[in-house]
């Protein structure tokens, strides 16, 4: 049933008084539908509405000419190292698209929460809202998980490259897999976004959400990733697949001169400290068409020498946001 909302349009407010003695035919003939008032409200120019998000249906049979499986996967945590730290609660939402990265069917979804061998901090409940007693005696089920993952043609994760570390230290099952991250390859700038935070994605895609419960956020990505933005010829994740596609290589400015790290922190590079056996140095990663300006800028602003060869490793979706 469509609720019915009261709202009087005469440019004076009626007392409480005058509005009781007015005849019931009279003020039902005054209300107004929900989407009457959203129109109204919006036509003023000084209200933004946003609508509760609905999570998609579950399709019972999966639609012909949609291929390929993407999975949307969110996971909550007891804090941000994956050598420490443990999963508390994951989510995902696997989907089918095409070639082209139009979307299909929402195909299954799973989330579970599970309880870590120690206590979750309270920084992470005040965060999450998940306590020590929604997670006792909890487990994920990998079964079920696995179900959804291990056809998976690209794993999404807003911030792959938090998610994905943390997924490959918990099972096995993620080794191997396509990730793709809803942050970093895709400029959302160019599509009018001021941000890239999930919830302010949302907002702008005219949605609110329950945000930091793994399911929930799941979905919410797949909304703004289906989002059709004005001027744009493909949605976002349309943009999402086709970066994914493509290599990118990772430039390690070794034995770079200790005068020039302001230079390179300035031009995006960012330091490793020489833990699992990467380079201790500068380092960045690029679009392999945009490899030779950077050689050019290396050997001729930090390093002066025009035959300087700094190591690089060509990464593809199955490398990218390894730990």
């Amino acid at each position: 049933m469509t609720q019915q909302f009261d709202l009087f349009v005469s440019n004076e407010t009626p007392s409480a008084k005058a509005t009781a003695s007015l005849p019931a035919k009279r003020r039902s003939s005054a209300a107004l539908s929900e989407d009457d008032m959203v129109q109204q409200l919006q036509a003023t120019g000084r209200y933004r509405i946003l609508k509760k998000l609905e999570p998609r249906a579950v399709a019972t049979e999966a639609r012909p000419g949609f291929p390929l499986k993407g999975v949307i996967l969110d996971t909550e945590t007891t804090g941000l190292n994956h050598r420490r730290d443990e999963i508390i609660e994951i989510g995902t939402v696997a989907f089918s698209f095409d070639e082209a990265g139009n979307f299909g069917d929402v195909i299954g979804v799973y989330g579970a929460l599970r309880q870590p061998s120690t206590r979750i901090p309270e920084e992470i409940t005040r965060l999450t809202g998940i306590t020590d007693e929604m997670v006792a005696g909890q487990t994920i089920n990998l079964q079920q998980l696995r179900s959804l993952v291990e056809g998976a043609d690209l794993i999404i994760a807003h911030n792959a490259g938090f998610d994905r570390p943390f997924c490959e230290a918990f099972s096995p099952i993620f080794a191997g897999k396509a990730w793709a991250c809803s942050v970093s390859e895709i400029d959302w700038a160019s599509r009018g976004f001021e941000g890239t935070k999930l919830g302010y994605l949302i907002g702008q895609a005219g949605y609110f959400h329950e945000g930091h419960r793994a399911v929930d956020d799941c979905f919410a990505l797949l909304e703004v990733l289906a989002e059709d933005c004005v001027g744009h010829g493909q949605t976002p994740f349309a943009e999402l697949y086709q970066a994914s596609q493509r290599c990118r290589v990772r430039i390690y400015a070794e034995n770079s001169p200790f005068d020039m790290k302001d230079h390179l922190k300035a031009r995006g590079y960012r330091w490793s400290d020489g833990s699992d056996g990467r380079p201790k140095c500068w380092w960045t990663e690029i679009a392999e068409d945009g490899l030779d300006d950077e050689l050019r800028y290396l050997r001729s602003e930090i390093y002066r020498w025009d035959d300087a060869d700094p190591p690089m490793r060509r990464l593809t979706s199955f490398d990218r946001f390894r730990a």
